[in-house]
């Protein structure tokens, strides 16, 4: 979204055979370093749903905010489903940090 909310929701998936090397992590880290470096967002946010552990270790390990919980968020799978919802804006965030953050969590 550009204009007056200067924002984007976050969304993955990977594969399977790649999971658990820390690609994800490094990916979203990434592309929230370029979203506000030269993008000019001002705001980040990604919504796992609940029982999505590895998803919300991601998030964890990244430093992102926890800003509760969104009820029948989206339609997955037939149904409506919850999803946390997690933010950094650019007030919490500093130029490459959370590509650095990610490294000092590893």
């Amino acid at each position: 979204h550009r204009g007056a909310e200067m924002s984007a929701a976050l969304g993955y998936w990977i594969n399977s055979r790649f999971a658990g090397r820390g690609l994800t992590p490094l990916a979203l880290a990434m592309v929230i370093d370029w979203g506000f470096a030269s993008y000019g967002l001002h705001r980040l946010e990604v919504n796992i749903r609940p029982e999505n552990s590895p998803s919300l270790r991601v998030v964890e390990k990244l430093g992102l905010r926890y800003e509760g919980l969104r009820q029948r968020f989206l339609y997955i799978d037939g149904a409506w489903r919850d999803h946390s919802s997690f933010a950094i804006t650019t007030e919490e965030w500093h130029p490459g940090s959370t590509v650095a953050r990610l490294e000092t969590a590893r």
